[in-house]
């Protein structure tokens, strides 16, 4: 079984700790049983989460034999990282271990050297610090999560939990990962960045959510949908339409339908032997040649190399010319 281990540093920001506490302990594999080992780690057995004192049944050992380490954010960045804990972050990633951060965790690898020469985020507020300590760093504080191979790194809490359905996805496919984000009652993936958030807007007028028009458009992918279609639905303009759309998910109505037709090719490809062309109609393509085109311009590779690294089996041809 996969193993996580979680370091809570002192003192811990209690809702980064929980995030994938909770959304690699509670995801299930397609049988039932858990998908993880999840182990809390600490340096001295006690951390200080603010409104309470937290025990942990793991010292810096449970990152021995880790699959995946986790680091939750700090309250006080300024708070220096104890050099045994940066000793244990360097040495599980010379085994290979992935690495994540969560929020302002990010500091904590960047102490341990494990971000120079990479891209990474963290929270927005905290971007400027973490680029001006750590100039070897390229620092996007534009986006929810980089994924950097074997070192990991999201932005403000919330943006914890979309890295950690992230990798569940890689671990387990996206059918794990869908019922580990509905579970959160969240979508599998966010369009967007945290740039979104950087500014406060006033809020939306009385009525203006779009979340029932998503469950909508979540019903109908299969439809060839417009803008227009869409505007006529919400009874909006599209004008309209297209700015609370922006506001409230930070990407327009059909990039959203895009991804969404994506997300639910990439279901139908893990979780059924339906042709590739088949699927192309399920989700809205008229085309097979353009649903290939677009699936691997987003996706990386092609709807039956990702069926075969998902699924498992023999991969289906390719047609000539794709």
């Amino acid at each position: 079984m996969h193993t996580v281990a979680v370091l809570a540093l002192d003192p811990v920001v209690a809702f980064d700790l929980s995030i994938p506490v909770e959304a690699f302990g509670r995801a299930r594999l397609p049988g039932g049983s858990a998908a993880y080992d999840v182990r809390v780690c600490s340096v001295s057995g006690e951390v200080s989460a603010g409104a309470f004192t937290l025990r942990t049944p793991w010292g810096l050992d449970g990152l021995i034999g880790a699959d995946t380490v986790v680091v939750p954010g700090q309250a006080d960045v300024t708070v220096p990282v104890p050099g045994v804990a940066l000793d244990a972050l360097r040495s599980a990633a010379a085994r290979g271990v992935r690495i994540a951060s969560i929020c302002v965790g990010a500091f904590a690898l960047a102490e341990a050297g494990l971000l120079d020469g990479r891209r990474a985020t963290t929270h927005w507020i905290g971007a400027g610090e973490l680029a001006r300590r750590h100039p070897l760093i390229e620092v996007d504080p534009d986006v929810l999560y980089v994924d950097e191979g074997p070192i990991l790194t999201s932005a403000g809490a919330a943006a914890g939990l979309d890295l950690c359905l992230h990798m569940i996805r890689l671990d387990h496919g996206s059918a794990v990962a869908a019922d580990s984000a509905r579970l959160a009652v969240m979508p599998l993936e966010r369009d967007g960045g945290q740039a979104q958030f950087i500014v406060h807007e006033p809020p939306a007028p009385d009525g203006a959510s779009v979340q029932p028009l998503l469950c909508w458009l979540e019903d109908h992918l299969h439809l060839p949908l417009t803008l227009a279609d869409i505007a006529e639905r919400a009874a909006l303009s599209s004008r309209t339409l297209n700015r609370r759309f922006r506001e409230q998910t930070g990407t327009t109505p059909l990039q959203w339908l895009h991804r969404a037709r994506l997300r639910r090719a990439q279901h139908l490809l893990e979780t059924t032997a339906h042709p590739v062309e088949r699927i192309a109609e399920q989700v809205g393509f008229t085309s097979p040649t353009t649903f290939r085109d677009r699936f691997k311009r987003v996706v990386g590779t092609s709807p039956a190399r990702y069926r075969q690294a998902f699924r498992g089996g023999a991969p289906e041809p390719e047609p000539v010319g794709v």
